[in-house]
């Protein structure tokens, strides 16, 4: 069977990919409730049923920017992690990845201030448990089996610094960017002091 797609299918995978820039650029300027769904049409010259045909309203086309600003987020994280020599060098590579996401007014704004709006707090939560929360128990994990740090309850400690990453996300996120750089050095410098103290201690 022919792997080409049509010329249709391009188009469309094309209107799609127009369609999700403009929302990102709109649910960034004007925020989920102040944005029209008949302005993410004109901004790439198309009418209120192309969206119809991709995203079934306005809340599922926000959705699908959050997933795609989680997915590359995610990506990011994990590709830093992976090119890391060992299991603590890898965790705090991937943190520093995700901090420096979170410094970035786009994904700040709409995956820390208006998602939850957006979404609702229930599924907000749910989708942060769905794209983060595995990352951060493989590297725990990680540590704690590389002797990195001494063993530990995977969930109990897993949720623990999911939390605290979470929290280091939404301060970036409301932060100005002034403060952004300074804020990211105290939450990346006092999470590892603080993983620092469940490391193995030599006698």
């Amino acid at each position: 069977m022919s792997t080409v797609k049509s010329r249709r299918e391009q188009y469309s995978e094309a209107t799609r990919a127009a369609l999700l820039a403009a929302a990102t650029r709109r649910f960034a300027e004007d925020g989920f409730a102040g944005t029209a769904l008949e302005d993410i049409a004109a901004d790439i010259q198309a009418t209120r049923g192309a969206i119809y045909h991709h995203f079934a309203s306005k809340k599922a086309l926000f959705e699908a920017v959050f997933e795609q600003l989680e997915s590359g987020a995610l990506e990011a994280s994990a590709t830093a992690a992976a090119r890391a020599a060992d299991p603590w060098s890898a965790a705090f590579s991937a943190l520093d990845a995700f901090l420096d996401r979170c410094c970035d007014p786009v994904y700040g704004k709409l995956v820390w201030q208006e998602a939850p709006l957006a979404l609702g707090w229930v599924r907000w939560q749910a989708a942060e448990e769905q794209y983060a929360y595995g990352l951060v128990e493989q590297l725990v994990k990680a540590l704690v089996d590389g002797g990195a740090i001494d063993e530990q309850p995977l969930e109990t400690t897993t949720r623990l610094v999911f939390g605290m990453v979470g929290t280091a996300g939404m301060a970036l996120a409301e932060a100005s960017d002034v403060d952004k750089p300074r804020l990211k050095a105290e939450y990346a410098a006092v999470i590892g002091r603080m993983a620092t103290g469940l490391r193995p201690t030599v006698a």
